[in-house]
């Protein structure tokens, strides 16, 4: 998480294109840098009960990947808020065959003596690690945007 962090905010810090709100780079900056380590669609409810709109596990590919790019885009929004702050990653606490572990960071914002509590919660996949869930402050990005995320996928076509 924190190389993949590093190279976001470095990128977002220099590329003016991207801070003047050129959305055709920053759609190819998270289709490139950000959503191949997300994976906010688990496919495996008995393992993981509280998932995404728990229906979507079976939705067809276009629909999950629309709900994938849109999360995608909502961390891109964050990252754009913190490139100028410092970022502390925890000493992570894992076992050698765990297979999910909580990525633990602080982001101390200019002007506040208090850092924000940034975790992500990742799963070992046949593709590497990936990031199934981020909560800011306690918050669960899943749990904030499930019925938004639910509505989005219950107006698009089921197609198989």
């Amino acid at each position: 998480m924190k190389s993949i962090t590093e190279e976001v905010v470095a990128i977002l810090k220099k590329d003016k294109d991207i801070q003047a709100g050129d959305s055709k780079k920053a759609a190819d900056l998270i289709e490139t840098k950000i959503v191949p380590h997300f994976n906010f669609i688990r496919h495996d409810p008995a393992r993981h009960g509280a998932q995404l709109a728990g229906r979507l596990a079976g939705a067809a590919k276009t629909a999950r990947r629309r709900i994938q790019d849109a999360a995608g885009s909502h961390l891109f929004d964050r990252a754009l808020n913190y490139r100028d702050q410092q970022i502390d990653y925890k000493p992570l606490r894992a076992k050698p065959d765990d297979t999910e572990v909580t990525v633990r960071s602080d982001v101390k914002l200019s002007g506040s003596s208090q850092p924000v509590s940034i975790d992500y919660e990742m799963e070992k996949t046949p593709d590497g690690w990936k990031v199934y869930d981020v909560k800011v402050g306690g918050v669960s990005l899943v749990t904030t945007y499930r019925d938004t995320f639910a509505s989005e996928f219950a107006s698009m076509a089921w197609t198989a």
